[in-house]
């Protein structure tokens, strides 16, 4: 009984725990790196190339471009507390693409800036979607790099190197 009594304490202790500052300023430099890839790819894949697919199965560039944009506009007016923004699904020319995910990353930069000491503990989204306000920026960050690294194989493979890869040398 005694081993239960503690064993509750701790893990109620960690549960109250503040999140620290550091932790929330590393992965916003990570949000910082990832959504200038994404804009920069966004803005260098050619047009003609937005409905190119891999294969047939799987979604286009521009499809993915609108995937990641709703995404972000998800994850990140959970966190202002504000309504989701129409899907970008039926978007496909790249002027509409690159500017619904310009408009994507300016809602998440304010989710950041939302983001406090006192506020990032506490809870947003309901159900499976229920995370703390960091947490879900981080989710949105991880989710976008990961979405990121499918995309630059599109580019790959019509010849273009993806954003993060540009100016390291030969064979980049």
């Amino acid at each position: 009984m005694k081993r239960y009594a503690l064993l509750t304490l701790a893990l109620t202790g960690l549960m109250n725990a503040q999140i620290p500052a550091s932790h929330s300023g590393e992965i916003k430099a990570t949000w910082g790196q990832v959504k200038g890839n994404l804009q920069r790819m966004v803005d260098s894949m050619p047009e003609e190339h937005y409905g190119f697919k891999p294969v047939p199965e799987i979604r286009s560039f521009g499809e993915l471009v609108a995937h990641v944009a709703d995404a972000q506009n998800l994850f990140c007016t959970m966190v202002l507390g504000k309504p989701r923004p129409e899907s970008n699904a039926k978007k496909t020319s790249k002027a509409d693409l690159a500017a619904a995910m310009k408009e994507s990353i300016a809602t998440c930069d304010a989710a950041w800036e939302s983001l406090t000491e006192a506020n990032m503990g506490e809870k947003v989204g309901t159900g499976g979607m229920a995370r703390s306000r960091l947490a879900t920026v981080e989710y949105n960050t991880i989710h976008s790099s990961e979405e990121y690294g499918y995309m630059a194989v599109y580019m790959r493979l019509k010849g273009i190197v993806p954003p993060s890869s540009a100016g390291r040398g030969p064979g980049r």
